[in-house]
């Protein structure tokens, strides 16, 4: 038989396996909110120990307790917590009511619990140790999880920013080695005119140099918090000095530059801010679609579609075509950012539809935004290790497109004229000959001439 403590909450009494470090308002959200059976998100919970160290450390230094063992052994459960040694412990679905209280309760309890572990006394004394009054004390779920949320979310914009960065990096690489082959450029999914495959690489190297740029900005936003706030701004229930000490010592626990919100009733009631860097994500997603599609595009066939570039070969394509092979990481990539997308949609109904002092979709929006950050991360990293470093070039392909498109037409028109260019092009068709061929039968060009206009530095030339 487990055995059971009693722990009582103002709705009554609840069982609770009498070894477990969560208490009875864990266990009520538990029951209450088995919605997506997610956990909070890893990086949430280690932001939620360094505040609740933070806050813990400033009490501490100010005198609000006066057993020094009982400060110490706060101080370390909050440090475990944050260190993602207590992870396990933390229980509530990522989905849940109350602006988050569940997963602050759920961080108090296990806090409280580990902090008693530590001094030697039973699970659950809390006239000793207490989730509220002592791990929460001076602190709301409204100021603790919107603090937590942008401190987590900031480390994985970091790693997000060096991501990015790295394809980034791939792509310049791909601009060097293909430098040198001539092919076709398309507008409207039409043969237009020359370029090279290495322009078209530095194309997606600058996009994603754009992405890198705003991603990183994207903290000066995010590193302003409400820590001190409490209930809805005011700061209710916590002393001046707590309020003015607690954001230094957070700061200085984190490396992070946060400061305090100069307005904290608008730093608790509104979360525009959460908008604004999901749609810098959503923008960075916008070019993981289109460069993912245009590398399928560039990649198709091999023998019956563009086929100028190869894409490593990553996994069997087909269950009945042998020999298929399909360019899987591009399609995962691909949704991921389409996934990035749908959940700026969600953030941004969820941020607006706050009511008054505070937004009770605190939740969803931390759900969401980290699990974009995660992805986009990860999408970013296999885009670049298992894709862009691997990608090869089909020169014959390229210059075989070249000798036989119209494309190089546009190349004539300084010296012959747009209707004289459109007279060859007929010619050329009704013939079946290449423009090469017709221009140089003609005497429009010697065949050197001809090369000429189709070298890499002519096609990379700005202007004629």
């Amino acid at each position: 038989m487990v055995k059971t403590r009693v722990e009582k909450d103002l709705l009554g009494e609840k069982q609770i396996p009498a070894n477990v470090l969560w208490g009875i308002h864990t266990a009520r959200a538990v029951e209450n909110f088995p919605i997506l059976g997610n956990r909070i998100h890893t990086e949430l919970i280690k932001a939620f120990g360094e505040v609740k160290l933070a806050c813990a450390q400033t009490n501490n230094q100010l005198g609000f307790w006066d057993n020094q063992k009982k400060a110490e052994a706060i101080e370390k459960a909050s440090a475990e917590i944050s260190s993602g040694l207590l992870n396990e412990h933390i229980l509530v679905d990522a989905l849940q009511g109350g602006a988050g209280t569940s997963t602050n309760m759920n961080v108090n309890e296990v806090i409280a619990n580990r902090a008693l572990q530590i001094i030697g006394e039973p699970l659950g004394k809390y006239e000793i140790i207490s989730p509220l009054d002592d791990i929460n004390l001076h602190q709301s779920t409204n100021d603790t999880f919107p603090t937590a949320l942008k401190i987590a979310s900031i480390r994985l914009l970091r790693e997000l920013e060096q991501s990015v960065l790295d394809l980034q990096e791939a792509f310049q690489q791909k601009e060097k080695e293909f430098a040198h082959i001539v092919k076709i450029g398309r507008t409207q999914l039409q043969d237009a005119v020359l370029t090279t495959l290495g322009r078209e690489m530095s194309a997606y190297a600058e996009a994603f140099n754009r992405d890198r740029w705003r991603i990183y900005k994207c903290e000066e936003r995010l590193r302003v918090v409400n820590l001190g706030g409490t209930a809805i701004g005011t700061g209710l229930g916590a002393p001046k000095q707590f309020i003015f000490r607690v954001v230094d010592r957070l700061r200085e626990n984190t490396n992070i530059g946060l400061a305090r919100a100069e307005n904290l009733i608008d730093g608790t009631q509104n979360v525009d801010v959460f908008v604004e860097v999901s749609g810098i994500l959503k923008a960075h997603a916008s070019n993981l679609l289109k460069i993912s599609n245009d590398l399928r595009l560039l990649s198709s066939g091999p023998d019956a579609g563009f086929g100028e570039i190869n894409l490593p070969q990553k996994q069997a394509g087909s269950s009945i075509m042998p020999g298929k092979v399909n360019p899987v990481i591009p399609e995962a990539v691909a949704q991921a950012a389409i996934l990035t997308m749908g959940n700026d949609q969600i953030i941004a109904q969820a941020c607006s539809a706050g009511n008054l002092e505070l937004n009770q979709f605190m939740p969803l929006i931390a759900h969401t935004l980290l699990q974009t950050l995660t992805i986009l991360n990860s999408a970013c990293k296999i885009f670049r290790e298992h894709c862009v470093v691997g990608i090869t070039a089909n020169e014959d392909v390229c210059k075989k497109s070249v000798e036989n498109s119209t494309a190089i037409i546009t190349a004539l028109i300084p010296k012959i004229g747009y209707n004289e260019a459109s007279k060859l092009i007929q010619k050329a068709k009704t013939e079946s000959l290449s423009i090469r061929e017709i221009a140089v039968r003609n005497g429009l060009f010697t065949d050197k001439e001809f090369e000429n206009l189709i070298t890499p530095e002519a096609v990379c030339r700005l202007g004629n």
